[in-house]
């Protein structure tokens, strides 16, 4: 019989929305791979249940030395629940190894959904969320950091990031010199947890807000995208063209398509005339 493992979400902040299937998978599974047992302990004892399995440490730095073992448990038979600090495991966070692992071995893996940082900081940030992308921690130093951003300049997705509290001033005021001061973002820090805090405004605001000192515990920030860019009349003039040499009326095409690119007429018309020539 093949077993399977679990990825697991914990709490972010409030032990109240640990779900009841994460109790019974703490009370049922076979192993628990957890990213700090000591955090998993004090978690287990705010529950009130009883780790049943053998608890075993799996984080950055012991995670390929473990993945093998953990596959062992599950090719007989057992459960292998995954657990991080916080939230779902694999998202900034172990497990990518073991899941890799465990799919090229064509064994199965599940989840137990629940709490997520970038969920949650997405959702009260105020933002578009019908399209966005995450990008886990920025580089430490600024230069790279303002790489990283400048590789960020042109995405129309909202953008979920992650920051340490010691750099969030810097990593804004970067913001604000890469992406321009008028974007709007969030801040949201201590998510779930009793000093919960979401700050909304322009990059502007939000950098003087942090520079007047640093703000504590875990951080998300949430990046507007791009807003869209009207088209240059040069944008438009080959597609013009391109009608017209299908044999359609070069003037009702410039019409056409001024008016759905929000452009003069006569500018496209001239435009594509003077290319003709």
């Amino acid at each position: 019989m093949t077993g399977r493992i679990v990825l697991a979400a914990t709490p972010i902040g409030d032990s109240r929305d640990a779900s009841a299937h994460l109790r019974s998978l703490l009370e049922d599974a076979d192993v628990v791979a957890a990213e700090d047992t000591r955090r998993l302990s004090a978690l287990a004892q705010r529950l009130g249940v009883r780790v049943g399995g053998r608890v075993l440490s799996h984080h950055e730095h012991n995670e390929a030395g473990r993945v093998e073992a953990l596959l062992e448990v599950v090719r007989d038979g057992g459960t292998v629940l995954v657990v991080s600090d916080a939230g779902m495991p694999t998202v900034s966070d172990p497990g990518l190894a073991l899941v890799r692992a465990a799919v090229d071995a064509g064994l199965p893996v599940t989840t137990a959904p629940g709490p997520s940082a970038v969920l949650a900081a997405l959702a009260l940030s105020g933002l578009p969320t019908d399209r966005f992308c995450f990008e886990g921690f920025l580089p430490r130093k600024a230069g790279e950091r303002r790489r990283a951003l400048a590789g960020l300049a042109d995405e129309r997705r909202t953008t979920v990031l992650f920051e340490a509290p010691h750099r969030l001033a810097e990593a804004l005021a970067d913001m604000v010199e890469v992406l321009g001061p008028e974007r709007p973002a969030a801040v949201c820090r201590e998510l779930t947890k009793t000093h919960e805090e979401v700050v909304r405004g322009s990059l502007r605001e939000l950098a003087a807000w942090a520079a007047d000192g640093a703000p504590r515990g875990e951080i998300c920030v949430v990046l507007g995208g791009r807003p869209a860019r009207a088209p240059a009349v040069a944008d438009v003039v080959g597609e013009v063209l391109a009608r017209v040499d299908a044999g359609e009326r070069l003037k009702s095409v410039a019409a056409e398509v001024a008016q759905a690119s929000g452009l003069a007429t006569r500018d496209v018309y001239a435009a594509a005339l003077a290319r003709r020539g």
